[in-house]
Formats: structure tokens, C-alpha cells, sequence
């Protein structure tokens, strides 16, 4: 058995940040639901490893499924029951040393492929120690500075089972609609989930979860997501080619977006989009290679017949092209499929930004729910890490509401004097009322300026 020794402490700063002086007492106290979590952490060390994949800049979601599949496959030689802690990148923790002391391990890891298998060389190398119980010592106010490299190690275990369950955006994980459908038109639709983050605080360490909801592409076959786009109300209606703007607009819209391929069967090769043909699949030609070595031009309409037994039912329609575009890869509207999964990045309209709106609106009993079941999805027994059921409950202060005096001008009994009306409005349910209110006083703003915080 291996067993690593942590290293010295990290030198404290010079610089240490003022204590608290002391609590509010102004307002009413109020007792209040947070949605933090308390984490039980347990007094152990933690091993990290850094993760080397090649080939490079593959997205997180590749990575992590090679990481799984090598854990998977070496678990006789390597990992044996470990469950390791990944964040998608380079780091991985473990519960327990592997057995691979502190050299280099080189790993090939073969991922199935669309088309034909994709093979990884994964390099496993030993980092460090991580103290989870110098984490507990300095929450506790024996030490002056909370350890980076234990909160890291911590965030990264908690998230590493919902980034494997969920589609992970940003802090945030979606999963796809079930039981429900918000549609936003232009093929998007409303997606929700969850973020979270591991915090410290007072005396322990904290788990913040807080429901969010974005725009996802809707999976659907490609000539439905034009209709959308478009606002065709019967494809079968369309019998003639796309006008110039509207495979402009129809091109702003799927260009980008990864589709499937439904011609080959099971399998279903995707691609991504990179630009929409001008001519109809029944015109659009490319060099079609022939056995004897010639090319020769060939429509895309003709190739599908010859080739899959195809009868193009919309041979008026623009193609896809996919890929890279020196290649020509040309495809028709009505064998391609948007792959799920693929969350909108771009501006929406102010009729989804409503929609979006409206249905992400919920009352605070429904969110208080809707935060408690998320917190179950945080379980990480491998590392003895415990998240508590309840929210924390914690102790605020109502403030009293600040009075606000309007202006305006009322007659007095003579009709030639005016005084102001000095009308005070006070606050119900922390709203003022403006109706039929003007500004105390009315002035010029000659300089200004817009803040936008992100």
C-alpha cells in the first residue's frame, strides 16, 4: 500500500482582512430559508491527479466520457472500486492513492465513434495531497486562510456526478423537457436546471443550489426547425425554392448547429453545419469520384438515388453543406436531423425573452421544493462527503421602508396661488405605488452614463 505525506502548510500572508465588528440590530429579525446546504466533510486526504488527453481541445463532455471509460476499463489494474471526482479538464481526485506510485502512466482509451471508433491517449500523473481536514481546521478559526486547493477539490467532487448526468452550461446543468414543453418558435424551446456552487461560511462549508432555466434547440428533423424558423405553416405548401431572404435568415438561424444523419441506418453520423446552399439539392452539384479515378459534377438529388435508393421528396429545397467547406459535403434538408442537447447562444427575439419569462415565473413554496429535490443529486459516498436535507435557516431583519414624498402643483381655493403637494406615500408589500405621482422636482440631466454588471 502507498501512503503520501501532505506537505508543509502554505506561509500565511502578512496582510491578514479585518474581522467582522460585530452584527445589525436595526429592523424587525425575521427567520428565513436559505438555499444553502450544510457539507459534512470528512477528516481525510484526497489525491489529485492530473488528466492529459490527446488529441487536444475536445469538449468537456468527450473528456469526460473518456475519463469514465478508462476508469471502467482499467478497474482491475488501476482503479478497482474508485469512483474519482473529474472536472472535465485536467483534474481528477480520488478517495484513495491509486497504485501507480508518482510516475507517468500512459493509457489508450477507445471512445465508440460515429462511423468508426475514436482512440485517446490519456497520461495519468500524481499532483498532490489534498487535506480536507486543514479545510475543517480553518473553518473552525484555526488557521487564517481557507486552503484554495481544498475548496477546488471539494467543488470538483460535487459536481462531478450531476456533470455526468446533466448537460452541464457554465456552473449550471440542464437536463431535456419531460412531462413538460415550453416552446419559444424559431425551433427553441425553454430548458431547466440547476446551479451550484461549494461555498465556505461561518464555522463549515456550504452547498449554494439555485434552479436557472435557459434555450436549448429543440431535437426535431430539419425541415420542421425551417418551418419554424421561416414561419411555414405546411412544408407540403412550399413547392418552390427559398427566396434569397429567407435562406438568409434560415442560414443566421442553423449555421453552427450540429445535425444526424438519418440515411445510414443506425448509424448516424453528425455533422456541423456551416452554410446553406443557394442552389436546390435538384442543381446543387460537387465532384462525385468515380472508380477509374475521374470526377465527374453530379447533383446531390441524382447522388442520393444512386447511391441510398433515395427519391428526394423536397428536391426544391436548399442543402446543408457540413463540415469544411473546401470538402463540399452537401446534404438535403430532409435527411438531417438537430442533435438534442445544443443550448441557443444567440439574442432571443422579445417575444421568447416574454415566453422565457412567463415560464420560468414560480411561486416560493414551488422553488423551496423544486431546490430540496436537486440537493439529492449531490451524493458523493465514495468520498464520504454528506449534504444535509435542509435548507439552512438563518436569522434577518426586516428594515424599515424608507417614505417617499411626491411632487406636483394643486390650486389653492382662489385659483391663483399654487402650492406643491407634498403627498408622502408609504410602501405596501414593498411597492410603491406611482400611479398618478410626479417627481418631487423636476430637473435636467445634462451628463449621464449606462453601467451594465455582469
Amino acid at each position: 500500500m502507498i501512503v503520501f505525506l501532505p506537505g508543509p502548510p502554505a506561509p500565511t500572508s502578512l496582510f491578514q482582512p479585518p474581522r467582522r465588528p460585530g452584527l445589525g440590530t436595526v429592523g424587525k429579525p425575521i427567520r428565513l430559508l436559505a438555499n444553502h446546504f450544510q457539507v459534512q466533510i470528512p477528516k481525510i486526504d484526497v489525491y489529485h491527479y492530473d488528466i492529459d488527453i490527446k488529441p487536444e481541445k475536445r469538449p468537456r463532455r468527450v473528456n469526460r466520457e473518456v475519463v469514465d471509460t478508462m476508469v471502467r476499463h482499467f478497474k482491475m489494474q488501476i482503479f478497482g472500486d474508485s469512483q474519482p471526482g473529474y472536472d472535465g479538464k485536467r483534474n481528477m481526485y480520488t478517495a484513495h492513492p491509486l497504485p501507480i506510485g508518482r510516475d507517468r502512466v500512459d493509457l489508450e482509451v477507445t471512445l465508440p465513434g460515429e462511423g468508426k471508433d475514436q482512440t485517446f491517449k490519456v497520461s495519468l500523473q500524481w499532483v498532490s495531497v489534498v487535506s480536507l481536514q486543514m479545510l475543517l481546521e480553518a473553518l473552525s478559526g484555526h488557521l487564517n486562510e481557507v486552503p484554495e486547493d481544498s475548496v477546488q477539490a471539494l467543488d470538483v467532487i460535487t459536481r462531478h456526478l450531476p456533470s455526468m448526468r446533466y448537460t452541464p452550461v457554465g456552473r449550471s446543468f440542464f437536463s431535456p423537457p419531460e412531462g413538460y414543453y415550453h416552446p419559444l418558435g424559431g425551433g427553441r424551446e425553454v430548458w431547466f436546471g440547476f446551479h451550484q456552487s461549494v461555498r465556505p461560511a461561518m464555522w463549515n462549508m456550504m452547498l449554494n443550489i439555485d434552479v436557472s432555466a435557459t434555450a436549448f434547440y429543440r431535437a426535431q428533423p430539419v425541415i420542421e426547425f425551417m418551418c419554424e424558423v421561416l414561419d411555414i405553416q405546411n412544408i407540403n405548401e412550399q413547392t418552390k425554392p427559398l427566396t434569397d431572404s429567407q435562406r438568409v435568415k434560415f442560414t443566421k438561424e442553423i449555421r453552427g448547429l450540429k445535425v444526424e444523419v438519418t440515411h445510414c441506418g443506425q448509424m448516424k453520423r453528425k455533422y456541423r453545419v456551416c452554410n446553406v446552399t443557394r442552389r436546390p439539392a435538384s442543381h446543387q452539384t460537387f465532384p462525385l469520384q468515380l472508380e477509374n479515378g475521374q470526377a465527374m459534377e453530379c447533383t446531390v438529388a441524382q447522388y442520393f438515388k444512386q447511391k441510398y435508393s433515395l427519391q428526394l421528396k423536397y428536391p426544391h429545397l436548399p442543402c446543408l453543406q457540413v463540415g469544411q467547406e473546401q470538402k463540399h459535403t452537401y446534404l438535403p434538408l430532409e435527411v438531417c436531423n438537430i442533435v438534442a442537447g445544443q443550448r441557443c447562444i444567440k439574442k432571443l427575439t422579445d417575444n421568447q425573452t416574454s415566453t422565457m419569462i412567463k415560464a420560468t415565473a414560480r411561486s416560493a413554496p414551488d422553488r423551496q421544493e423544486e431546490i430540496s429535490r436537486l440537493r439529492n443529486h449531490n451524493a458523493q459516498y465514495e468520498f464520504g462527503i454528506v449534504v444535509h436535507n435542509d435548507m439552512t435557516e438563518v436569522t434577518g431583519r426586516v428594515l424599515p421602508a424608507p417614505m417617499l414624498q411626491y411632487g406636483g402643483r394643486v390650486s389653492t381655493d382662489t385659483g391663483r396661488d399654487c402650492s406643491r403637494n407634498k403627498t408622502v406615500a408609504t410602501p405596501n408589500q414593498g411597492v410603491w405605488d406611482m400611479r398618478g405621482k410626479q417627481f418631487y422636482a423636476g430637473i435636467e440631466i445634462k451628463v449621464w452614463a449606462v453601467a451594465c454588471r455582469h
